[in-house]
């Protein structure tokens, strides 16, 4: 992969992180540099962190798969980012509500629940030999920046770009999941 399909890949992971920032964002009075640390390390950490479970996991298996892997990223990814699409045409139903505590437990839940995708995403780096740690320290960087960009344009515009930003990243999940099963199939 190149350095451009995982950025687009880190921007995709990351629009979980970026939505629910946003409804942090709404819900406080004030941002405050403390909180703006809470969601950059709560969320890029985890999206970092879970990729690193997923590729593990994903090599622990990948002489098992290795001539479907293609189609194991592919059915990943568009899994992933349809439910995304998904959740972002269903209006109402399923989405975050603003929550203004940036407690510990709560923090968690809400850093596990936007990386569970990012663990699947981990799974198919393997399958696809792409450079892990520079793959992860940019998953998390992007979300970290998306994350602390979502607070902010949270407090000041509302919740106007939620839904929208949950289903580009859901596009640019399935659109990378299409290319690598096409570079495959075809090259």
């Amino acid at each position: 992969m190149t350095f451009w399909e995982i950025f687009l890949l880190a921007v995709g992971v990351s629009m979980d992180a970026f939505a629910v920032s946003i409804g942090k964002g709404l819900s406080v009075r004030k941002v405050s540099w403390r909180e703006v640390l809470s969601v950059v390390l709560w969320f890029g950490g985890f999206q970092a962190l879970m990729p690193v479970i997923g590729y593990f996991l994903g090599v622990s298996f990948s002489g098992i798969v290795e001539k479907v892997d293609h189609w194991i990223a592919f059915g990943l990814l568009l899994l992933i980012g349809g439910d995304m699409i998904r959740e972002a045409l269903t209006e109402g139903e399923g989405h975050e509500h603003a929550d203004s505590s940036f407690a510990f437990r709560n923090m968690l839940l809400l850093a596990i629940a936007t990386s569970i995708d990012a663990l699947a995403v981990g799974v198919s780096l393997a399958f696809l030999d792409a450079p892990l740690w520079s793959s992860v320290a940019l998953i998390g960087v992007t979300t970290a920046a998306f994350s602390a960009v979502g607070l902010l344009i949270g407090k000041k515009v509302g919740c106007r770009f939620h839904q929208g930003a949950e289903f580009l990243g859901g596009l640019i999940l399935v659109a990378i999941g299409i290319k690598i099963l096409v570079e495959h199939l075809f090259f």
